[in-house]
């Protein structure tokens, strides 16, 4: 691990050079596939398998984010002994969209990412019987995977969630922001349009950016937007933000359900997930018996809300708590 570890505190110095070499390389290996979603919605994921590993790694992104973004992790993962499967959530990536307007990022009901969760691990992940399962998950993912747990907690032996989104970070007091969520549910063309600030997809400047300090994985992010338009999610509609805000909430409340061992990692400069619902989380299961690793959230200091993109040193310490987690419960 250690020898990893290295190559990850070095990696942005001669990061062109790794992303068109070792990593494309490494990208032309994936299998890309698909089921059927809830509501007949076609699923899109990649996997990355090697007949010689005996452990899987599920990794669930975030909002607007596809699988086209993480062959890095996967890289690195995969290079660590892991089999590595990344969904493309409904409504994002090239998974089915649920409006005409590609853009706008929804759901139906929350629920439905995380039966199309379970979808995918009882095709992907219980038929090869691995000696060891894993999930780890980012910002909205974080929040589908801990939903999942609580219906299945024993389903995978560990999970790491990074920057969860059991909150949003929103520029109003909660109960505020209840009643125009509310208000906009009960009429159909505010409640389907962008909600208040966001709008269409657009190129964001590096300086602009709230998500990593790394230029090199940010660049590198948006350059997968900017060449490929079938891929781009802009703003929430109203209604996804009030399923996100239900969503963060039905996880508190049931958190006492999880047993699965989880690591929770934290942004310490995050300004897109509220930080403050990682600790009442994080309270809830040390209450019901099985606290997180380590008591409570694992900060990463200086770190904006994309911990696994963001610089090296930072996603060094983020990536080696992870694995060094999972490498405890595979014993």
């Amino acid at each position: 691990m250690n020898s990893h570890k290295t190559l990850w505190l070095n990696r942005e110095k001669a990061f062109a050079a790794f992303a068109t070499g070792p990593l494309l390389d490494f990208w032309r290996q994936r299998e890309e596939c698909e089921f059927v979603g809830v509501e007949n919605l076609t699923i899109r994921y990649v996997r990355f398998r090697d007949a010689s590993h005996d452990k899987v790694v599920l990794l669930v992104p975030g909002r607007i984010e596809s699988y086209v973004k993480y062959p890095e992790l996967a890289y690195d993962l995969f290079q660590c002994g892991y089999d590595v499967i990344i969904i493309d959530h409904r409504g994002q990536g090239r998974s089915d969209r649920l409006l005409d307007d590609r853009h706008r990022g929804h759901v139906a009901r929350f629920e439905h990412y995380v039966e199309d969760l379970e979808t995918l691990y009882l095709k992907e992940i219980v038929p090869h019987h691995y000696r060891h399962r894993f999930a780890l998950a980012h910002s909205m993912g974080g929040a589908i995977l801990a939903l999942f747990l609580a219906q299945q907690p024993r389903a995978f032996h560990a999970a790491a969630l990074a920057a969860p989104m059991f909150g949003i970070y929103l520029p109003m007091p909660g109960w505020m922001a209840n009643r125009l969520l509310d208000w906009a549910e009960k009429r159909p063309l505010i409640r389907d349009g962008y909600a208040p600030g966001t709008g269409k997809w657009r190129a964001h400047p590096f300086g602009l950016n709230r998500l990593t300090h790394s230029r090199e994985r940010y660049k590198r992010s948006l350059r997968f937007y900017a060449d490929d338009p079938a891929i781009r999610v802009g703003g929430p509609t109203w209604h996804w933000v009030r399923e996100g805000v239900q969503a963060g909430n039905n996880i508190i409340n049931q958190a006492a359900s999880i047993s699965t061992p989880l690591l929770l990692l934290q942004a310490g400069e995050d300004k897109i997930v509220d930080n403050r619902s990682h600790q009442l989380f994080c309270d809830a299961m040390s209450a019901a018996g099985h606290p997180c690793d380590g008591g409570g959230p694992y900060v990463i200091a200086g770190a904006r809300h994309e911990i696994l993109f963001e610089k090296d040193e930072m996603r060094a310490d983020a990536l080696d708590a992870i694995l060094d987690f999972f490498q405890r419960h595979s014993l």
